[in-house]
């Protein structure tokens, strides 16, 4: 089944997708730092089931548009992004899946237009109600170290640490979030995941692996950084510049429900299910999108879900799908 590529005009942007077979609409969407290649092995499975499969490198990836201002990628650009994909496809609706940054997108379609959404698939972060403090002010830091997202915001920082060798950038990152690294980036006194310490960056203490694991190929590293290297890492950095100003902007939307029908899956040495605070999110899923089905937790995958277990999550996605028929 042939993969194959085009452009579109979407809510002013020009938008590229990578698509695959006829039939119901599926949309897969991204996460970072990633593209439409994510996908690359659910594009091909949902069309031989029967599905019309598209992957767009979302707004500030790939050959998708990357708007300057950083009040550019807030979550209601990027839904308004997929409402407008649909419309360039002529698709009354769709089933929306999304992986890492692209779930809380998936999520927030079907949150916000469940007309146009019909049911949702979350891959790693699962929906999250809006909350009632501003987001970085509750991320986790310490004499020593910061949460991620909070070494993230500042413009440029992360930016020349990751473009000075995007290719080991990529090759690190993706192997370290896998479930084949030896450990997790945790902070100095071993608390909160996802940490970075004030001395150093990112990809401090994260060696180049020698060998990569079976499911991710040289080729692929090739793929991601040659983008990377092209494009730059603002545009997806920018996405996490913003988690302040969704929170501002979905205020009218605080305590709603996503009651479209919902799976959520995720490995169990992912670092988003270490998150401070998933012990309890995770068990209440149900109260937030009453009609999720029951989790389905990977044993021994990652944070790359969809890359790492290709065979699970493409059994997984056609059964929800076959369910919805």
């Amino acid at each position: 089944m042939e993969i194959t590529h085009r452009f579109i005009q979407t809510n002013g942007l020009r938008m590229h997708l990578a698509e695959a077979g006829k039939g119901p609409l599926v949309l897969l969407c991204h996460g970072w730092p990633e593209s439409w290649y994510s996908w690359r092995h659910q594009l091909v499975a949902l069309a031989q089931a029967g599905y019309h499969a598209v992957a767009p490198d979302q707004r500030g990836f790939g050959q998708t548009d990357r708007p300057e201002a950083i009040d550019q990628y807030t979550l209601l650009h990027l839904v308004g992004d997929m409402v407008g994909l649909l419309d360039a496809l002529g698709a009354p609706s769709a089933v929306v899946a999304g992986h890492d940054w692209g779930a809380p997108v998936a999520w927030h379609a079907a949150l916000l237009r469940p007309d146009r959404f019909r049911a949702v698939i979350g891959l790693s972060v699962p929906f999250r109600p809006r909350g009632s403090g501003r987001p970085t002010t509750l991320m986790p830091q310490t004499d020593d170290a910061i949460f991620y997202q909070l070494y993230f915001q500042a413009p440029g920082v992360a930016e020349a640490e990751f473009e000075r060798d995007p290719h080991a950038t990529i090759r690190k990152i993706l192997f370290h979030g896998s479930g084949d690294s030896p450990r997790g980036l945790r902070s100095p006194d071993g608390g909160d995941v996802g940490m970075v310490p004030r001395n150093g960056g990112f990809l401090a203490g994260r060696e180049s692996p020698r060998t990569l694991p079976a499911w991710l190929a040289e080729a692929d590293i090739d793929f991601y950084a040659g983008e990377f290297a092209r494009t730059g890492f603002r545009g997806g950095l920018n996405w996490y510049r913003n988690i302040d100003r969704n929170w501002e902007l979905l205020a009218p939307w605080a305590g709603a429900k996503v009651t479209v029908p919902a799976l959520y899956v995720a490995g169990d040495r992912d670092l988003v299910v270490a998150f401070r605070g998933m012990d309890r999110l995770l068990p209440a899923l149900p109260l937030f999108a009453p009609r999720i089905r029951a989790p389905i937790m990977l044993a021994g995958c990652g944070h790359w879900t969809q890359q790492e277990r290709p065979a699970e999550v493409n059994a997984a996605m056609l059964d929800f799908l076959k369910s919805l028929d």
